[in-house]
């Protein structure tokens, strides 16, 4: 197994979980500040994210393979935070993947020639779903099939946009000499964190790579700047060919794809993008589909105690897949009224929770002796308040106290 496991599939894994449709989501999200201002989003959260991640690679390290969050925060901080992580984490990762399985099923219906809603979903479940049951090698191996497939097809959509785009455009040249960016910033934070989020695949990977942190830490590394790479690159495309004042119609239809490259094809021709970002997006959907459920599977066999045999997987498989499934088959658009909290509460277990559990774990264990993440005690500092700025930032906008950029 050990040399089965390569670093490029843990990286894909990690590129695959954060890249999903919500990535098309930024560049309105972040209009509002822009291009320059998006890119010192972007960069924060991705730093943020990255060292909140590895804070839980090295907890993680002091326990045996296969612990998971439930067992971490159960120890070093308690009854009570593991409640309420167990609360965000369920949260999250099941309502992601109740959307994946709705979405994944929706476009799956459309390719086998306009089948029915439920039968999209059905084969979109049996496929992907099957593969996180059989293994992590097989998410490690779809996925890298899967990324290798999205960056054809994302090269192949924005391939002109990425050539055309231009710096004065960028930079916003023709606005107002008082037009002002950075009191956006609240809107776009939680989208952006919302983003990189793949801190349930930790534990996985430490238990995939049995036990080599060092693995597991380049794989968050190569993962996650793969898709800063990306998010960068979109960015420059839109933001680039789509000047800021031209966005009202695309913000007040929340970032619709169509009806972006509808204004886009104002000021640039773009020919097949359409059709080529719908095949990015089901592979974005189906690789963020393969990273979360397998975080949220190998936490849920942790939490109730599930071995890795066949039947533990199998009724590991059962807790995972079979509720979402239900509640997309019986409430398909269900999870639409609550979305909008996933930055939230993801929050709480990507930035609060890690924080706390360094902090705590340094004071009964020591420094990590496998893994070891850099900055100390300044560095916990800065991703608990990352996460509490967050958390604001949502509180806020769900309260419409922060002010939205509408084009």
């Amino acid at each position: 197994m050990q040399k089965q496991a390569s670093l490029l599939g843990g990286a894909m894994i990690i590129a695959g979980t954060i890249i999903g449709a919500g990535m098309l989501a930024n560049p309105t999200a972040t209009s509002g500040v822009w291009f320059l201002g998006s890119l010192v989003v972007l960069v924060y959260t991705w730093f943020s994210m990255l060292t909140s991640g590895l804070m839980i690679l090295e907890v993680n390290t002091h326990y045996s393979h296969g612990a998971n969050f439930d067992t971490m925060v159960k120890d070093l901080l308690g009854r009570g935070w593991n409640v309420v992580n167990g609360v965000a984490v369920a949260f999250v990762l099941y309502l992601l993947t109740y959307a994946y399985i709705f979405v994944g099923g929706d476009l799956t219906a459309q390719a086998l020639g306009g089948q029915n809603l439920w039968v999209g979903q059905s084969v979109f479940f049996v496929v992907f779903a099957g593969c996180v049951w059989w293994s992590a090698r097989a998410v490690d191996r779809f996925s890298t099939v899967l990324i290798g497939g999205m960056v054809i097809s994302f090269l192949w959509a924005t391939g002109g946009l990425l050539g055309s785009a231009k710096v004065p455009v960028l930079l916003d040249s023709a606005a107002a000499a008082d037009s002002s960016y950075w009191i956006y910033v609240g809107t776009a934070l939680p989208v952006c964190l919302a983003s990189f989020g793949f801190h349930g695949n930790v534990s996985s990977l430490l238990k995939y790579f049995q036990g080599n942190a060092t693995k597991v830490a380049r794989s968050l590394w190569g993962g996650t700047l793969i898709a800063l790479m990306i998010y960068v690159l979109w960015q420059w495309a839109i933001q680039g060919n789509l000047p800021r004042d031209a966005f009202a119609p695309v913000i007040e239809k929340n970032g619709d794809v169509a009806i972006l490259i509808q204004e886009l094809s104002k000021f640039i021709p773009t020919g097949s993008m359409a059709m080529v970002l719908q095949f990015f997006s089901y592979m974005a959907i189906a690789s963020s589909f393969l990273g979360v459920t397998l975080g949220l599977f190998d936490y849920l066999a942790d939490l109730f105690g599930f071995d890795d045999s066949r039947k533990g997987r199998s009724q590991t498989a059962a807790v995972t897949f079979l509720p979402p499934l239900l509640c997309c088959l019986l409430f398909p658009l269900g999870f639409v009224k609550v979305i909008g909290y996933v930055g939230l509460a993801a929050a709480i277990w990507t930035a609060i929770v890690p924080a706390l559990l360094l902090r705590a774990s340094r004071r009964k264990f020591g420094m990590g002796k496998s893994y070891r993440v850099y900055g100390g005690t300044a560095m916990i500092v800065w991703v608990f308040a990352f996460g509490v700025v967050n958390i604001g930032a949502q509180l806020l906008s769900e309260l419409g106290k922060l002010p939205v950029f509408k084009g």
